[in-house]
């Protein structure tokens, strides 16, 4: 699929794509940005002496819901990555430093060190819940996808709970 796919497809001149888009890459990673972000805004309205794995739970619940609201184009942009040979060598996802900019923020509401292992694994551990959620839901969206992430996540962050 070519840029000129996507603003055939989008009845927008290249010209207006470019305007927002330097590259298709940017088009692809451009919700997961938006997603990072909430997830970035939602551990930072936590409230204090909230666990950090409920903390990222809900963050990530949060963006459960965007993904639920925007399946439709986030199917189209899948579509785009699938088709893409340099996109399929170059998955979309979280970046190490998106990732890192999780732990800093969850770290900051407790005065903890962001290098800690621990609020590290929590954070790896919770977005590849998140992840393996994603997979699943785009393959065969379950009756309450919601529901779904929330038990993934619950697993993820505290696989001894139940």
């Amino acid at each position: 699929m070519t840029v000129q796919d996507i603003c055939v497809a989008a009845d927008i001149a290249p010209r207006t794509f470019h305007r927002y888009f330097p590259s298709k890459d940017d088009v692809v990673a451009e919700p997961i940005r938006r997603m990072t972000a909430l997830a970035l805004e939602r551990i930072a309205a936590a409230p204090d002496g909230t666990p950090d794995a409920a903390v990222m739970r809900q963050a990530l619940l949060a963006v459960g819901g965007f993904v639920v609201e925007h399946r439709e184009l986030l199917t189209g942009l899948r579509t785009v990555a699938l088709q893409s040979s340099h996109l399929r060598a170059n998955p979309p996802g979280v970046r190490p430093d998106q990732e890192a900019g999780l732990v800093a923020q969850l770290a900051g509401r407790g005065e903890r060190d962001p290098a800690g292992w621990r609020l590290r694994l929590l954070v790896a551990c919770a977005v590849a819940g998140f992840r393996v959620w994603y997979e699943d839901y785009f393959r065969e969206a379950p009756p309450d996808p919601l529901a779904h992430l929330d038990a993934v996540l619950h697993a993820a962050v505290d696989p001894h709970a139940g």
